[in-house]
């Protein structure tokens, strides 16, 4: 019960554009007049003997720019598509510090503190979350789909790009300076 009621209140929401109008106007309006306030772009003025930042014009500028992003439903689309993508990395990295930190003490976290065996395990374990990650969005059946198709043909032309790529790197490399 408590469920379908929680559902309808997120779905009344979507229903008045919330998702789909507000949040972005928001988003929009609030980074737009934060980078106008820090970089002074339009100016300073002076209040009272004290020299501050024009916020009526930053206010506007923000206002405006927000309205113009909320009127294509194409920007909106995509900033809420590249917002949930960006939490849900936010998520993942935050569950891989999770799962590195089991293995930490107290203390400043280095990972020059671990043994080389235990780094291999965090390895393992970002390798795993990439995974997870990647069948939740359903790429990982295309990537292993990928490994089936390999040829002769397809690997000596692979490692024969990267040991081009590797002996360019070497070629154009700044040469390290010997210390005394």
């Amino acid at each position: 019960m408590a469920e379908t009621v929680f559902r309808n209140a997120i779905e009344f929401l979507n229903d008045i554009g919330l998702y789909d109008v507000v949040l972005p106007f928001l988003l929009v309006f609030t980074l737009v007049f934060a980078i106008l306030e820090k970089t002074k772009i339009l100016g300073i003025g002076e209040v009272d003997g004290q020299k501050t930042t024009k916020k009526n014009l930053n206010a506007m500028t923000a206002f405006i720019c927000a309205f113009l992003v909320i009127a294509s439903t194409q920007l909106v689309s995509i900033i809420n598509t590249v917002i949930a993508h960006v939490v849900l990395l936010l998520i993942l990295s935050i569950c891989f510090l999770l799962l590195v930190g089991s293995f930490h003490g107290d203390g400043e976290f280095t990972l020059k503190d671990f043994p080389a065996w235990i780094q291999g395990l965090m390895i393992m374990m970002f390798i795993g979350i990439i995974a997870i990650f990647l069948d939740a969005i359903g790429w990982l059946e295309s990537i292993i789909g990928l490994f089936y198709m390999l040829d002769v043909a397809w690997v000596s032309s692979l490692v024969f790009l990267l040991l081009i790529a590797g002996m360019v790197g070497l070629i154009i490399r700044e040469p390290s300076k010997k210390k005394d």
